[in-house]
């Protein structure tokens, strides 16, 4: 990862190249970052993946402590999903226009700031607001890293790389704050919101001083205000939708007025973008062909895995009465597989090209859930549970790096913050919508037989796994990277990113 690894790291900016698609690096002296700018940037994705694991272990010692009642403690956790899906596309955005740089060490100070007010907060309503301030600071944080990636690392090899470490981090993350989430709250859960603290201020130590600079122009562009009001309340409003509907009910008046402001606050953004002279997310991410495989894809996986890893935690602890810190244990061979392949599958996949790794991935995931349906009252880990969570990690680790990959491939530097913001509210979405309907139904088949404790996990675990097929079919939009070229700037900036001008006729006929 240093600059003497290989040639192609000192490679010199062409002219123009704030504009061009990422091939090359943009530092100020065309040089890609070295390794400790990468532990940097993954450092800061592992203290966002431990955030979004590490609480649900502790909610029922904070709703002890501070006397939450159930409907409020849920928003302990929802109000993170609130300020995260709903502030991504504006985060994205605000790394494309203001300097990633400059983006990314805000948002990490403030995720930093909030941590520590989560950790002191005398009640749950500040408690709740802290989580919220949080999420938005992630919102900001999760695009301007990966951008940081994406325009610094060459594409190809080097990047590919450079991706498979931030997906480790990522699942090490995830997996690391299962398991600390219940060794902290052990002592106290005040020490789970505690514990992204420290990372938050050695990333922001670091980053100040290993990372590129912004290039000059940054902080000049213009902001669609009026895209960037709609496409947010649009999102907050949606995320809000789908995170109250199980209380109140999908079909009654509250949640269907909720989506039907919903979707007239993002028809509004599409007229508005359509019209706008700088817009927020110019419409042609929105029906680019690469991105529109991506997204849905990682749709669907990500749906599927939240989904997959909240049964499981209830039929660990309600069905084999295991605890809450052995239930995160059960969870620690899916982060070690997951760990051991994703550095490689960056390589992979500038060998074999995005979408067959994307497949693969997706078929291995497809198929760790279907051994879900093996689960019995009285199960072997070994048996029964561990193949599931290691074919989960090589799953995962196949296809994330090249979702990344593929979401960026064909989008000019100057957009690649939202391009990755894009995808990252589509995982965020996915996950807060699947999630919504296994959830339905696996409620649905309890009540219907309550004397069975397996009642209703068959039909949630059918769920999971038609979702990832359906992620699997979506997978056939994803060309091979190869057979792209890309358009200036100037027309992206315009919305002028048409997947039918991206084809070198060179590689098609190949």
């Amino acid at each position: 990862m240093t600059q003497e690894a290989s040639g192609p790291l000192s490679a010199q900016t062409p002219p123009g190249g704030e504009g061009r698609t990422g091939s090359r690096p943009t530092g100020p002296v065309g040089a890609t970052p070295g390794a400790l700018a990468l532990l940097t940037l993954c450092a800061a994705h592992f203290m966002d993946a431990i955030d979004l694991s590490d609480v649900g272990v502790a909610l029922p010692a904070i709703q002890d402590d501070l006397g939450m009642s159930p409907a409020s403690l849920q928003w302990v956790m929802s109000a993170y999903a609130l300020g995260y899906g709903g502030f991504l596309l504006l985060g994205g955005r605000a790394a494309d226009l203001l300097g990633r740089r400059r983006t990314f060490l805000a948002a990490v100070g403030v995720f930093a700031v909030v941590s520590v007010a989560g950790a002191i907060a005398p009640s749950g309503g500040l408690l709740i607001v802290a989580r919220l301030v949080k999420g938005v600071a992630a919102g900001f944080l999760a695009p301007a890293a990966l951008s940081l990636i994406t325009t610094n690392w060459p594409e190809g090899p080097e990047r590919g790389r450079a991706l498979g470490w931030y997906a480790t981090a990522g699942a090490c993350g995830f997996v690391g704050g299962l398991v600390l989430g219940g060794v902290l709250t052990e002592v106290s859960w005040r020490l789970v919101f505690a514990l992204p603290v420290p990372i938050a201020v050695a990333a922001l130590i670091a980053g100040s001083r290993l990372l590129p600079p912004d290039p000059p122009s940054a902080g000049r562009g213009r902001v669609d205000v009026a895209g960037a009001l709609t496409v947010t309340g649009g999102l907050l409003l949606c995320v809000y939708a789908i995170a109250q509907a199980p209380e109140h009910g999908w079909t009654s008046a509250r949640t269907i007025a909720l989506f039907a402001a919903t979707a007239i606050l993002l028809a509004l953004f599409v007229r508005i973008e359509g019209r706008a002279d700088t817009p927020l997310v110019p419409l042609s991410f929105l029906t680019r062909r690469q991105s529109v495989g991506a997204n849905l894809t990682i749709f669907a996986m990500w749906g599927a895995y939240t989904s997959f890893a909240f049964l499981a935690t209830l039929y660990l602890q309600n069905v084999l009465g295991w605890t809450p810190l052995e239930t995160a244990g059960a969870f620690v061979p899916l982060g070690l597989v997951n760990g051991a392949v994703a550095p490689f599958a960056g390589r992979l996949t500038a060998r074999f090209g995005a979408h067959r790794m994307i497949a693969a991935g997706m078929l291995l995931l497809a198929a760790s859930y279907a051994m879900l349906f093996r689960i019995g009252p009285d199960s072997s880990f070994v048996s029964v549970v561990l193949p599931v969570m290691v074919l989960n990690g090589l799953g995962t680790a196949a296809t994330f790096p090249a979702l990344n990959m593929s979401a960026v491939t064909g989008v000019p530097d100057r957009d690649q913050g939202l391009a990755g913001a894009l995808l990252n509210t589509s995982m965020q979405i996915g996950g807060a919508v699947v999630l919504a309907v296994v959830t339905a139904v696996a409620d649905a088949g309890q009540r219907a037989n309550g004397t069975d404790p397996l009642a209703g996990y068959v039909p949630a675990i059918a769920v999971i796994v038609g979702g990832v097929l359906a992620g699997l079919a979506a997978t056939t939009l994803i060309r091979d990277a190869r057979e792209h070229t890309t358009l200036p700037a100037t027309a992206a900036s315009r919305g002028g990113i048409d997947e039918g001008l991206h084809h070198d006729d060179t590689h098609a006929s190949r």
